[in-house]
């Protein structure tokens, strides 16, 4: 067996945490570090994991970056953030394991894949419901045929919270159902478009991107994406609604796939119907509801597999059903339609083409 990859975790707020536990509880990750301006969360880190005294806790990402036997970095830090902690790591020659989104800008996501290609270093983003056993087994029943013609999508992703200072809530929720639908679907949108409103944030955030958000951070949006085969998905998106929801289905002339978090004996099911005439009434026929079966993983602890898999090199290849984002193609894709959709807001919903 090889040795343990040393790792840092920089940034242990709200997601930060969970890559800790999950590196900590890795035999293939020692974890050497943990990077945050707030010290208060280094305590908390340190109380609630009962760290070593080795894993150094550091307020400054340039106090740790070259410490000897580091081999890869855990970036959870803000989003505008993330490119130049992530070309100061890979100019230290570290492989990379970022939160999404990897950047704010399409073009920065591309020159980072390509600085880490040229110094053949591994960059995973962590699109984590791409290794959710439901959204595998979800490709497999929608690409399969079984809902017959694919008609139509859409999604829900609502909460109280958490509100992100750095990006609105399009750029935090979004991501993961469109990455879904893209995976789903084997297609990418055409054509983009959005509206949003502002309540709690509505200033830009000083250190954020205020090309992306000039009115401040939108907490409700409405997106529809448009797919080449005319397929179309519609995504409602809140963090200021106490009705939570993590509801994502897919409509077919056979049936829906319905992915839904929030049931816990059955994320996801297959529910089949279809109308047929009966002179000049329509009559449902067909009727049935499938649970579809899962394996039982933590998308969070697959992700940091994988990772730690690419960076010993013994990732060759696509895991069985799972999209291999360490190209950094997904990343990049999906920050573009992310800007698209941005764009759209600001105009007040005109269509952007992608």
């Amino acid at each position: 067996m090889s040795n343990p990859v040393g790792i840092a975790i920089l940034g242990a707020g709200r997601w930060g945490v969970h890559l800790i536990r999950n590196f900590l509880n890795h035999p293939q990750a020692r974890v050497m570090a943990v990077v945050d301006p707030h010290v208060e969360r280094l305590n908390s880190a340190r109380s609630q994991f009962n760290l070593d005294e080795s894993v150094i806790l550091a307020t400054d990402w340039q106090d740790i970056k070259q410490l000897p036997g580091l081999e890869a970095v855990a970036v959870a830090t803000p989003a505008a953030t993330h490119y130049a902690l992530i070309c100061d790591a890979i100019e230290q020659n570290y492989h990379i394991l970022a939160e999404k989104p990897l950047t704010l800008d399409p073009a920065e996501s591309r020159e980072l894949y390509e600085r880490a290609k040229q110094r053949q270093l591994q960059m995973l983003v962590d699109h984590t419901y791409l290794f959710h056993p439901a959204v595998i087994a979800g490709t497999e029943v929608v690409q399969g045929g079984r809902l017959g013609e694919l008609r139509y999508g859409y999604a829900t992703r609502t909460h109280l919270g958490p509100v992100r200072p750095d990006v609105d809530a399009l750029w935090d929720l979004a991501i993961h159902d469109i990455a879904i639908f893209n995976s789903w679907l084997g297609e990418y949108p055409i054509q983009v478009q959005g509206t949003g409103r502002v309540w709690l944030q509505p200033n830009p955030v000083e250190g954020g991107d205020s090309k992306l958000f000039p009115e401040g951070l939108s907490d409700f949006v409405m997106a529809t994406l448009t797919y080449p085969s005319g397929f179309q998905a519609f995504i409602h998106l809140c963090w200021l609604n106490p009705d939570k929801q993590r509801r994502l289905a897919v409509v077919g002339s056979q049936g829906t796939l319905i992915f839904d978090e929030m049931s816990g004996d059955a994320p996801l099911v297959i529910q089949q119907g279809c109308l047929e005439a009966e002179g000049d009434r329509w009559i449902p026929t067909n009727q049935n509801r499938e649970v579809v079966r899962l394996e039982k993983a933590e998308p969070l602890g697959r992700v940091c597999d994988r990772f730690l898999e690419l960076v010993r090199g013994n990732g060759q290849g696509v895991e069985s059903g799972v999209i291999d984002s360490s190209s950094g193609a997904i990343a990049t894709e999906l920050i573009t339609i992310l800007t698209a959709l941005s764009h759209s807001i600001q105009q007040g919903g005109l269509p952007v083409q992608l």
